[in-house]
């Protein structure tokens, strides 16, 4: 697996997006812990998770506790795994989504996360999503006093704007480190984000980044699915899945990105591992940049 880095912590080029273990239509836990051990076992070395990736409203932090058992429950080494949540959203059981971002919020969820991810401390902690309600500065301000109270090592910010980079830094210096937004093949609105992240030198971690090949977990059974683009005709000459293609495109975009394919199969994400090592060529990169159609 080649490393890709997230401040001065160096992590695998693919990251394991482990919400759909949580969500509805979540697996059962032998087969969510599986799914974890599959992306170690294939050299995955960062997990983004959240303490809002639940399904009922009574669970939060339910992806958290079970990225916790399945990193204990591991035969192998563990200790080059980075664990990324998030904080700011919540999830009041009717399939909703809920936003957050006072200070006092931001901090007691960032303590709980970290109890129930063990640990000295987290080791990236994200804002989740911007609080319209809440100015941004006093936000992220919360993360700030997170990184000088010790209880996270570095801090990230998503779906958020170019200004909101910028102010974060800011406020955050070298604490902060990353940004994740929504990007992939069909989706690629924040071109602007990831090129101020790799110019400042933050990760950039798409979400959803099989958007326009794989359907989201958030989209449900209903959501778009594309068969037949570039990405598919690519695949079938090199002998792999659309997603491996997807992949592999998304990494070729720039040394900052990081992408964070979910999984709830084992098979899953051992084949989206693979697509660090998936050489494409130039003609066939200009050939998947055309944007999919919305």
């Amino acid at each position: 697996m080649r490393h890709r880095y997230i401040g001065d912590t160096a992590v695998s080029a693919i990251g394991l997006g482990a919400m759909p273990l949580s969500i509805e239509h979540r697996p059962d836990e032998t087969r969510a812990l599986a799914t974890v051990h599959a992306a170690l076992d294939a050299g995955v070395t960062f997990i983004d998770t959240a303490d809002s990736y639940h399904w009922h409203a009574d669970e939060a932090g339910h992806n958290e506790l079970l990225i916790a058992r399945a990193l204990a429950r591991y035969g192998g080494d563990t200790s080059d795994v980075l664990i990324g949540t998030k904080g700011g959203r919540g999830r009041p059981g009717d399939g909703s989504w809920t936003v957050t971002g006072t200070p006092a919020h931001l901090k007691r969820a960032a303590e709980a996360s970290a109890k129930r991810l063990g640990g000295d401390a987290i080791g990236l902690y994200q804002l989740h999503k911007p609080d319209p309600a809440v100015p941004w500065a006093e936000s992220v301000g919360a993360l700030r006093e997170l990184l000088d109270a010790g209880t996270v090592r570095a801090a990230g910010i998503s779906n958020v704007t170019v200004g909101q980079i910028r102010e974060a830094r800011q406020i955050l210096g070298d604490g902060l480190v990353s940004v994740q937004n929504q990007y992939s093949p069909a989706v690629r609105d924040s071109e602007a984000e990831l090129e101020l992240s790799a110019e400042l030198g933050l990760a950039f971690l798409p979400w959803s980044p099989l958007g326009g090949i794989s359907r989201s977990s958030l989209e449900g059974p209903s959501g778009p699915s594309f068969i037949g683009t570039a990405f598919h005709r690519v695949a079938a000459e090199h002998g792999v899945s659309p997603q491996q293609v997807a992949l592999a495109w998304l990494l070729s975009r720039s040394p900052a990105v990081i992408p964070v394919p979910g999984a709830s199969r084992p098979a899953s994400i051992s084949d989206s591992a693979r697509a660090a090592e998936l050489v494409l060529s130039a003609g066939e990169l200009e050939l998947l940049g055309e944007v999919l159609p919305g």
